[in-house]
């Protein structure tokens, strides 16, 4: 796997159900290598930090390989790489093959996988269109999260190279597909919510559905 292209963005304003927010999804490949910190990428702007940043949101990865689907489907749009929002785009990521938990080192930082990206209206005004939120869900390519173990400066041409392979055998594709099935794997779940690479936050979601 390898950075293809580096992104950070200046937070912008969308209307959402008439109402005026301003989100930090709009973000632009840079020519700089960016630096990957604890809860955000420097010089990243982030809005909403109650759904976006933090320790287990802190970089979110996309597939380079994902945007001919989404530019076969809205060809009217420029689909330059962080329209998706991420910050590193990643020819040869595979949200089958990663795991929650793996542990990778990109340029200088140390990065841990944490959880798939879920879609959300903020997506569906940019893109113009509410339907995208079920095609994300149906495409089953959200990209992930990770959080930053080791602080560092990530540059178009760094290699992922796998430092340790989580002793889950869970992967994003089956975190993705666990969030929004309707019969929830009950295992996969009481799973999730004792795994210390996945945050608080996510796990309460989750434990309602052993209740």
């Amino acid at each position: 796997m390898k950075v293809v292209s580096t992104n950070i963005g200046i937070a912008q304003s969308v209307i959402i159900n008439n109402v005026k927010q301003r989100t930090g999804i709009y973000k632009n490949p840079t020519n700089n290598p960016i630096f990957l910190g604890k809860t955000h990428v420097q010089e990243d702007e982030i809005s909403n930090k109650k759904v976006h940043g933090g320790t287990f949101k802190a970089c979110y990865l996309f597939s380079a390989e994902s945007y001919d689907h989404w530019g076969n489907l809205y060809p009217y749009i420029t689909w330059d790489f962080g329209m998706l929002g991420e910050n590193l785009t990643i020819l040869g990521l595979n949200e089958a093959q990663i795991n929650v938990g793996d542990i990778y080192k990109v340029g200088s930082a140390l990065i841990q996988i944490t959880q798939p990206r879920e879609p959300c209206a903020t997506l569906a005004a940019k893109i113009g269109s509410p339907k995208i939120i079920k095609q994300f869900i149906e495409h089953c390519k959200p990209g992930m999260y990770a959080r930053v173990l080791e602080t560092g400066f990530v540059t178009v041409g760094d290699a992922l190279a796998l430092v340790k392979k989580a002793s889950s055998s869970i992967s994003i594709r089956d975190f993705f597909t666990l969030l929004f099935e309707k019969e929830k794997n009950k295992q996969n779940l009481k799973h999730f919510v004792i795994n210390k690479t996945i945050s608080l936050k996510k796990k309460q979601q989750l434990m309602r559905f052993l209740l």
